[in-house]
């Protein structure tokens, strides 16, 4: 990849054999093994970086294997690059931040790659020090969010869990663990890397429904189908109605934010949305910001420009303005999302 765009490169293996016995030495590195009767592993070669091999029978016998190896650069982005590079506007963020603040959980839709974990590890960032901050990742961390002075010592209050794999049930971590461990800490804001299981869906709602500040992403398509993604992966283990599991999802993640990498290879924030309540086989929500496509412009290299704005389309509900107001925020704050003077 060079600058979010994938390049061929001349160098090749000799064979599949070749290829395999390449990455099995590279598995053997840091302890995990690849072969017939466990043809597929995903690991860590090291704390940054992130490996996913697959081999025959799973893939074809001519192939040998397929490696997919990612380094994960920790997130360290400033508001100042979210706008210069037009990601959301001022306002956008300035509500994220007050959501994060003043006890609104959040959570993060979007594919892979589309910036979804920059936005996160930024919001987290805007977490006031002296509040305590407890994050989960799985495998590898890609959050840095401890602040030092120019002395090194250490402002905020701020904990970095990862979860460790082990094929033992009994010896091994996973999110779902340390969201149970993380409760008795007296967390003010849980930062939950990614919602992948049935487990940490239903564990990271309930933790937000407690009381907790929650941030946490999730891979959708869209804003709106996010509560219905949640709604699956819970559905997965437990077998409750639709309804009540989507009731506890909109509950628990009252703002939801979708992000997206256009043509272009920017990154934004396409859509911000205010989940109100599931009632009848329906979502109501409100849609708060949007990004809306103009045209998709062909440059005389080849390459395409997007050309679009970001606008706001809705206000966010009374119930949402009184929370707010409940946990602490100025009504001066408050009128910058309204539009109007609160009452």
């Amino acid at each position: 990849m060079n600058s979010g765009r994938s390049i061929k490169i001349p160098d090749k293996f000799t064979s599949p054999q070749h290829a395999i016995d390449v990455v099995r030495r590279m598995l053997n590195a840091c302890g995990m093994v690849i072969d017939d009767t466990m043809p597929s592993v995903i690991g860590f070669l090291d704390k940054n970086i992130r490996i996913s091999v697959d081999k025959a029978p799973i893939v074809d016998s001519d192939v040998g294997i397929n490696a997919s190896i990612r380094i994960v650069n920790q997130q360290t982005v400033s508001e100042q690059k979210l706008l210069e590079s037009k990601s959301a506007t001022a306002e956008m963020l300035h509500f994220l931040t007050a959501c994060i603040r003043y006890g609104v959980s959040v959570c993060i839709a979007g594919s892979t790659g589309s910036g979804k974990t920059t936005v996160m590890a930024w919001l987290l960032s805007q977490v006031p020090n002296n509040r305590r901050l407890i994050t989960i990742e799985e495998g590898s961390r890609e959050f840095d969010l401890i602040k030092r002075d120019a002395d090194g010592n250490i402002l905020n209050s701020v904990v970095h869990l990862l979860t460790r794999p082990h094929e033992n049930p009994a010896m091994n971590i996973n999110q779902d663990f340390l969201l149970e461990r993380v409760l008795r800490k007296h967390p003010d804001v849980i930062g939950v890397g990614e919602m992948r299981s049935a487990a940490e869906s239903l564990s990271a709602a309930e933790s937000s429904r407690t009381g907790h500040t929650v941030c946490t992403t999730i891979h959708s398509n869209s804003c709106n189908s996010t509560y219905r993604r949640m709604m699956t992966l819970a559905k997965r283990k437990y077998n409750m109605d639709d309804s009540v599991l989507m009731q506890i999802m909109v509950e628990a993640y009252p703002v939801v934010v979708f992000t997206k990498q256009l043509e272009d290879r920017s990154r934004k924030i396409m859509e911000i949305i205010e989940g109100e309540d599931y009632q009848d086989g329906k979502l109501i929500y409100r849609s708060l910001y949007k990004y809306e496509v103009v045209d998709n412009v062909t440059l005389e290299s080849g390459e395409t420009r997007v050309v679009g704005h970001h606008r706001k389309v809705g206000s966010i509900s009374d119930g949402l303005k009184k929370r707010l107001l409940d946990n602490g925020i100025s009504h001066k704050e408050l009128e910058e999302f309204t539009g109007k003077e609160v009452d």
